[in-house]
């Protein structure tokens, strides 16, 4: 990566830092990035047109695998442990590489709109170090284990458009992750693993205010194309999940979130 000619643009080193496979470098790229657009050292070009990036940079490890043939452990064992840590260290890694995607490929997007996806690239950067770290505490590290390898699918669907993006991306699967975050405590707390308890308390809190920003900029599209928000998510659910959505909802962190008390109630409907 040559400095001037790409860390100086904010997209464009967006884009460099999606496709970087090595982990280590990546998340140093992400911090450098923001660290620069903190500064005010960093242009933003909102015209430029992205090109297709097929596949995000990642590691030769994990390997991926569909979800239906991953083998399912207890939380008894370090071990058990250590798969469902790697798993939600997979999560947040590829949660870096979806804002960093939403970066580099809608163009003539408000400022704002960029500097908050790079806000949400650096939280879910700090998120996977602190999964990371306590992974090696149980004498594992990322990429010992299988991963799911259909994480970057809907990112793929979306990529057509910024307003389904943001609908069905943090409003679909990073809001699944409010939902389930209180069950994976349970069951971490009933095996006396209170430093992962802790860990998922600082990540839950952040990615409400991540599912917040792709609410609000979910809304500020539909504002813009004159439609109307719960109609155009509803169809969009019929479409790219006709078997609908399943529960159970955190319903109190969909709402810190921005989810209306409608949207809500249709949601649980939808799970009855």
């Amino acid at each position: 990566m040559e400095d001037a000619q790409v860390m100086n643009e904010m997209r464009a080193a967006a884009r460099q830092c999606l496709l970087q496979s090595c982990v280590d470098e990546k998340l140093a790229l992400v911090r450098r990035l923001s660290a620069l657009w903190a500064a005010g050292s960093l242009k933003l070009d909102v015209h430029h047109e992205a090109l297709t990036v097929a596949e995000p940079g990642r590691p030769d490890k994990p390997l991926l695998k569909h979800a239906g043939k991953l083998s399912r452990r207890g939380f008894a064992t370090q071990e058990g442990r250590a798969v469902m840590m790697h798993a939600i260290a997979h999560i947040e890694f590829n949660a870096i590489n979806l804002a960093l995607d939403a970066i580099q490929r809608f163009a003539e997007m408000p400022a704002q709109f960029y500097s908050d996806w790079l806000r949400v690239a650096q939280e879910e950067a700090y998120h996977f170090e602190l999964i990371r770290a306590h992974m090696r505490h149980l004498g594992a590290d990322y990429g010992d284990y299988v991963a799911h390898g259909g994480l970057w699918e809907m990112c793929e669907k979306t990529a057509h458009d910024v307003l389904v993006r943001m609908a069905l991306v943090p409003r679909v699967l990073e809001a699944r992750g409010l939902d389930v975050t209180p069950g994976i405590q349970e069951k971490l707390t009933q095996a006396g693993d209170l430093n992962a308890v802790s860990l998922l308390d600082v990540i839950l809190r952040d990615e409400i205010g991540h599912v917040e920003v792709g609410n609000r900029w979910f809304r500020y599209c539909c504002e813009q194309r004159g439609e109307k928000p719960l109609e155009t998510f509803m169809r969009l659910l019929e479409t790219y999940y006709p078997k609908g959505l399943m529960g159970p909802y955190n319903v109190v962190a969909r709402r810190q979130a921005g989810f209306s008390e409608t949207e809500l109630k249709l949601l649980m409907q939808d799970k009855a």
